[in-house]
């Protein structure tokens, strides 16, 4: 054979947005012969994500990952993206880190001889989160922290708020992606980034009023409400912005508790304790990792209080999203506290979606299922649970879902 005339296509171009699908092709095989396609990629912390699938090539010498099933490996039967929503990691219960999106992240495909493991070919994706033309602005504004990214064109577009966990530090993925949409995003670290103190006592709801005005000041953005967008620990800093402070129109909580988790949260002359763990709930798994799914006892008892969220207070829509097989916590059960709480106080403000085999951590389109990994308040490696399978395809709904209800609430009207 001459595999010289092998190659591997990525269609429409090598070069996309991360948040796009692709069209994997390897032409030039030999008819009917097995085919193992791989993929590849290297997080901004060196660790390698894998995965791999065997095909068999057609009549005409052509594996169509679009068309044809895999026949094993990572994952099987008809799946057009999944040599990039399998990719695991090799180091046990990483979780993917890109540090800062101007640069793309690079997903080696290549093809082996089913027969040999000869390499036939490989190719390239490269998956951009910045459109052309789009200003990526560090901010050190007051106390505040963060990248903003404005779309290029000619605004004022609707500004977002992005938060992500608790683990520390800075995400820009999901913020640059959305800002690709035509919003202005605000990424607000809250710990552990630049001078931001990596373990504090107490968070001070001051710090993301502040960042609410900062964002709603911009020039490019348009009022007279912003949205804002978060998971796991920042829902409950969301849903308190949303219930105390002014000037937001639009809140999505990506499984969220409806109480104070974790540490004090102090507003004014307003403390809200956390709420604690019932240590006799964690369960140790055989893996030697953690099940937390438990711990948290239900906010709505009277002891529990002082923790729990006044959404009730708050005058945006929300978006809640849930994950069924969520194990950081169970989301399900808070988000349906909350949404029966504004449903008890005639508010009718408020969506709720579901995704029965998701896990923890529901990210954008394509980005690899974390199943497990270390825990910024736990300290330790724990379960997130989830399916990759039904994982991605959650991701993909909500990524859909969340652009339309900030166009809804954000681009053709205001609840501020």
């Amino acid at each position: 054979m001459a595999y010289s005339q092998i190659r591997v296509r990525i269609l429409p171009s090598i070069r996309c947005f991360f948040d796009k699908l692709v069209h994997v092709k390897v032409e030039g095989l030999a008819p009917h012969k097995p085919v193992e396609l791989r993929s590849k990629l290297v997080d901004d912390r060196g660790v390698i994500f894998k995965a791999s699938a065997l095909y068999k090539a057609d009549e005409s010498g052509q594996v169509d990952v679009s068309r044809a099933p895999s026949l094993g490996g990572s994952y099987t039967g008809v799946e057009p993206m999944g040599l990039f929503w399998s990719l695991a990691p090799e180091t046990p219960h990483s979780k993917i880190l890109k540090k800062n999106v101007l640069s793309p992240t690079q997903v080696t495909i290549e093809a082996l001889s089913g027969e040999t493991g000869e390499l036939l070919a490989s190719e390239t994706n490269e998956r951009e989160y910045m459109a052309e033309g789009m200003k990526r602005i560090p901010v050190q504004e007051g106390r505040i922290r963060g990248v903003l990214f404005i779309p290029p064109g000619k605004g004022p577009f609707p500004g977002i708020v992005d938060l992500y966990t608790f683990g520390g530090g800075l995400t820009e993925p999901r913020a640059s992606l959305l800002a690709n949409k035509g919003f202005v995003v605000l990424a607000l670290a809250y710990l552990g980034y630049e001078d931001l103190p990596r373990k504090a006592e107490k968070l001070n709801l001051e710090y993301f009023e502040e960042a609410v005005t900062y964002l709603r000041r911009q020039p490019e953005v348009k009022g007279p409400g912003i949205g804002i967008i978060s998971i796991s620990h920042s829902g409950g800093i969301a849903l308190a912005m949303s219930s105390l402070l002014s000037g937001i129109s639009a809140t999505v909580c990506i499984n969220a508790c409806n109480a104070n988790t974790v540490i004090p949260l102090h507003y004014k002359e307003l403390v809200m304790p956390p709420l604690y763990p019932v240590l006799d709930n964690i369960k140790f798994l055989d893996s030697g990792i953690l099940d937390i799914r438990d711990a948290l006892p239900d906010p709505s008892l009277e002891e529990n209080r002082e923790s729990l969220f006044m959404v009730e207070r708050a005058s945006c829509q929300f978006l809640f999203a849930v994950s069924e097989d969520d194990h950081n916590w169970n989301s399900g059960f808070f988000a349906k506290q909350a949404v029966e709480t504004l449903r008890k106080h005639g508010k009718k403000s408020y969506e709720l979606v579901t995704y029965p085999k998701a896990g923890h951590f529901l990210e954008v389109p394509h980005m690899p299922y974390c199943g497990s990994t270390f825990h910024g308040a736990v300290g330790t490696p724990v379960v997130f649970g989830g399916e990759p399978k039904a994982h991605s395809e959650a991701q993909l709904d909500l990524w859909e879902r969340v652009q339309e209800f900030f166009k809804s609430h954000l681009v053709n009207k205001s609840t501020c």
